[in-house]
């Protein structure tokens, strides 16, 4: 929903935006289009060949600047560059990109063999790999459960602790397979590894709880007006930003009868409109949009 989100944001062509997820740019670029020579836009990535794509096609647009790191880091950077509640508008698309998605060499589907990485930044942290190699069972099957919503997690984590002790678990086909052959229901038109890839990438990356940071940090960089665009590809995402912009424009919640002024009690964010889900027009040229969830809501000070 690329262009619903960059409209959401109801761009001013002098302002300040956020692309928190760069990709390949397609929100960067429009967003781009739609500032003047004064607006500014600064996006973030973890993956570097995000950053380098961004380099090369924006690098020489003064309006322009690339973070290569997590939107977690969303407060630490307005800070650095003077934007602390001057940013009109921040966007999220959530999730792992196509051309991730796409590169068997990241490890990221099942769909074709390859390194079982999923790391997105791979400057720092362990492998999926490396993970499956020393994690305790038991924690396995709670990643599973806790971000996969795998309903057969422990008797996956089983398997693949059995597997591990006679060789390591290197590449995607190999667990992928003895995902399938762990479960005993299959799903029609769903690979058995769907929730345990999901699961394990969402951990390896930290993705929920650099979710989390980044919105609630946000208040303190969105100016009064902004907006918080957020697009989000499964459940526990769009869970959680549900649950925060609800919050936030419900205010505190203070005992009756507390001596306060109105205002120390007001929301900090007014929801706009409701959820919504993409076309029928962009699932026929993109099926992979056919869990997305769009949420806005605007900044009241």
């Amino acid at each position: 929903m690329p262009d619903e989100a960059v409209r959401a944001l109801a761009i001013r062509p002098g302002g300040v935006y956020i692309d928190g997820t760069f990709g390949r740019g397609g929100h960067s670029q429009r967003i781009l289009g739609a500032l003047g020579e004064g607006g500014r836009l600064l996006a973030f990535d973890k993956d570097e060949q995000a950053v380098r794509v961004a380099q090369q096609r924006f690098g020489a647009d003064p309006r322009f600047a690339i973070v290569h790191g997590s939107f977690a880091g969303v407060a630490e950077a307005a800070i650095d560059r003077g934007l602390q509640h001057r940013v009109d508008g921040l966007l999220l698309d959530l999730g792992v990109s196509s051309p991730q998605l796409d590169d068997p060499a990241r490890g990221f589907s099942f769909l074709a063999d390859g390194p079982l990485d999923m790391r997105m930044d791979r400057r720092q942290g362990e492998s999926a790999a490396q993970w499956l190699a020393e994690a305790r069972e038991e924690d396995i099957a709670m990643v599973l459960r806790e971000y996969g919503e795998e309903r057969f997690a422990r008797r996956i984590a089983r398997a693949i602790a059995a597997r591990r002790a006679q060789r390591p678990i290197t590449v995607t086909r190999d667990l992928a397979d003895l995902v399938a052959q762990a479960c005993p229901i299959k799903e029609r038109h769903k690979h058995p590894a769907t929730r345990t890839f999901q699961a394990i990438r969402i951990y390896i990356n930290r993705e929920l709880d650099d979710l989390k940071t980044c919105l609630r940090e946000s208040l303190d960089v969105l100016a009064r007006g902004a907006r918080l665009v957020v697009i989000s590809f499964h459940s526990l995402e769009d869970r959680i930003v549900k649950r925060f912009m609800r919050e936030a424009a419900r205010g505190p919640l203070l005992p009756k009868g507390l001596p306060v002024v109105h205002a120390k009690t007001q929301g900090r964010l007014r929801i706009l409109g409701k959820a919504l889900r993409a076309s029928e027009a962009e699932l026929h040229d993109n099926p992979r949009a056919r869990s997305a969830v769009l949420r806005v809501a605007e900044v009241l000070g």
